[in-house]
Parts: C-alpha cells; structure tokens; sequence
C-alpha cells in the first residue's frame, strides 16, 4: 500500500507523477541525457547499472522496470540475476565488474571510495568518462529509488513484464526515451 493516501492501492510511477508533477519534465530529460544519449557506456550497460542500483537498494519496482529495458538492450536476463545474487561469480561481465563494484561501494559506502577502487576501473579500460558516467546512473538511481520507496510506489513488475510500455506490440527500444513517457503522463491528465 503507498504511503501516500492519493495513489492507488497499487501504485505505478506513473501515478506519482500525475499527482506531484513539478519538476517532473527536467527530472526525465536528465534520464534521457545519462541513459539514452550516446557515452562511453553503452545503453545496455547504463540500464544495467541501473538495475544493479536498484537491486542493491531493494527498489523492486525499478529493478523491474529497468531489468526490462537491459535486457532489450541485450543483456541476458540470468546475467541479471545472477549478478544480484553474486557479481564476482557472473560470466560474460568480467570488464564492467570493476564499475560495478564501485558502484556498489559509491552505493553504500561513498565516503570510503578510494582511488585503488576509481584505478581498478582504469586498469580494466575504462576512460574517466565512462566511469563518472557509471557515477551518474547510480546517483540517479538512488534518487529515483528513495523518491519510490519513499513515497511507497508498490508496482512490481514480476510476473507482469507485459506491463511494462516497451512490452507492447510496435514498441521501439532506441525510440523509447523517458522525455516521451513523461509527455504521456501530461497528455492522460487532460
């Protein structure tokens, strides 16, 4: 049950933002900047590290939602989860585990990063860019994550992907922005 007595009993972001909308159309711009624009990261990876935020965080709503998206993006969906369960044991991921594991440390323990852990990322081929755009994904999603949680938003994508916007027929991943989804939220109010 949300927390906030306005939402529906069962609760989408969707219906959060049709409630509170300010701020809302820069929020999603700067979704689409750090997650769809090009970067030294790819959109996969991007949306992956949006999972893996999420999970840490136990956003099941945003973990859901962005499992999604990274895996039409093209990353497989055991990965996925195994990576949740144990990152170190995960095959296929041996270049992006060194942003992971900062993420994860940035994720719970920030003022303990240190610059073994930013080198452990360099040494794996990573540029200064890539990972201060990992550094983005995860602030993002631990503002995304409190902002859900926070306010009790109780959708849960398992079982239900179909759900999920990208699931429809017709829908195209490289055009699915987060600028668009928020112009959808505007239009259904009228």
């Amino acid at each position: 049950m949300p927390f906030l007595p306005s939402l529906p009993e069962t609760s989408h972001l969707s219906d959060l933002f049709k409630k509170f909308p300010r701020g809302l159309l820069p929020l999603l711009e700067y979704h689409d900047a750090i997650l769809r624009n090009e970067g030294e990261l790819t959109k996969a990876e991007r949306e992956l590290i949006a999972t893996y935020t999420s999970s840490l965080n136990a956003c099941t709503f945003c973990y859901g939602a962005h499992k999604i998206y990274a895996e039409a993006f093209g990353i497989d969906e055991a990965m996925i989860e195994a990576m949740v369960v144990d990152l170190d044991s995960v095959v296929g991921l041996d270049k992006l585990k060194p942003i992971l594991r900062y993420v994860k440390k940035m994720n719970f323990l920030p003022s303990k990063i240190v610059q073994a852990d930013a080198q452990a990322v360099f040494d794996a081929g990573w540029s200064e860019e890539a990972l201060y755009e990992a550094i983005q994904v995860c602030a993002l999603f631990n503002m995304m994550n409190r902002i859900i949680e926070g306010a009790g938003v109780n959708y849960d994508y398992t079982g239900n992907t179909n759900a999920h916007s990208l699931n429809r027929q017709g829908a195209d991943i490289e055009a699915h922005t987060y600028g668009a989804y928020g112009k959808t939220i505007f239009t259904s109010e009228s």
